[in-house]
């Protein structure tokens, strides 16, 4: 039970039954207000959450200041054709609608971001693999004249014998690391994806796999020309410990 259900049950063994907007009253004068809960998975482990946030993280901070390196936060992305996200205006009483192919397709997209505002894509068909995360990490690497450091989540890709062999070889350009396990929040580029997918509905009307692809290009396109944009992704409430820990110095 919650804070507010508590007081409630208080209230009621008290002073009898409280009708609803009472209620909302006194848990005002209590500081509470009405929201949206947050979401996290039973699965997350608060003591890894714990050790990112006081240990992991200013460690691979700390290494790379020292090595005059770049830290990068990436994840990847799927749009799909039958998507409806986002709002729009529509009259009272009647839900809006928006017209778009019948027929289902997808695309998928991988990026990465910095405080400094930068951000590195790539937009591809297949699903993702060991092998797209081998050749998105060729791309990252040739941007770049100073050692990487990538912060992933632990999908089983980024963990795989392949992308590590690749790794073995490419040592002093780019190091994976790994974000807790079940914590997403953790990972500005998650805002990336919702914003791509909050912005698409809004745009396209993509009939075909190209198009959708297209589409997605042509936001990260976008988004790579507004970096104040980009550094805003780091402003979130629970990424906020990046700038926070790490000012845009990098």
């Amino acid at each position: 039970m919650d804070a507010g259900a508590d007081r409630r049950a208080d209230l009621q063994a008290v002073w009898g039954p409280l009708t609803e907007p009472g209620v909302g009253k006194y848990l005002k004068r209590w500081g509470l207000t009405f929201q949206r809960p947050d979401k996290r998975a039973v699965e997350q482990d608060a003591e890894a959450v714990r050790v990112w946030h006081e240990e992991t993280w200013p460690a691979i901070r700390a290494r790379a200041k020292a090595e005059n390196g770049e830290v990068l936060f990436g994840d990847q992305v799927g749009i799909r054709s039958d998507q409806v996200t986002g709002r729009t205006w529509g009259a009272k009483g009647t839900t809006p609608i928006v017209r778009r192919t019948g027929n289902r397709f997808s695309v998928n997209a991988m990026s990465a971001i910095s405080t400094r505002g930068r951000m590195h894509f790539m937009v591809f068909t297949e699903s993702f693999d060991a092998k797209v995360m081998c050749r998105f990490l060729a791309r990252i690497v040739g941007h770049f004249d100073r050692k990487v450091h990538l912060i992933v989540d632990r999908h089983s890709a980024h963990r795989s014998k392949t992308v590590q062999a690749w790794l073995a070889g490419h040592q002093d350009q780019i190091e994976l690391h790994f974000l807790p396990s079940y914590s997403p929040e953790l990972n500005p580029d998650e805002l990336v994806n919702a914003d791509l997918k909050r912005s698409l509905p809004h745009t396209h009307r993509a009939r075909n796999q190209a198009e959708l692809a297209a589409e997605t290009r042509r936001f990260f396109h976008t988004r790579q020309r507004q970096p104040h944009i980009v550094r805003g992704y780091f402003g979130g409430p629970h990424v906020r410990y990046v700038l926070d820990e790490n000012p845009l110095s990098f």
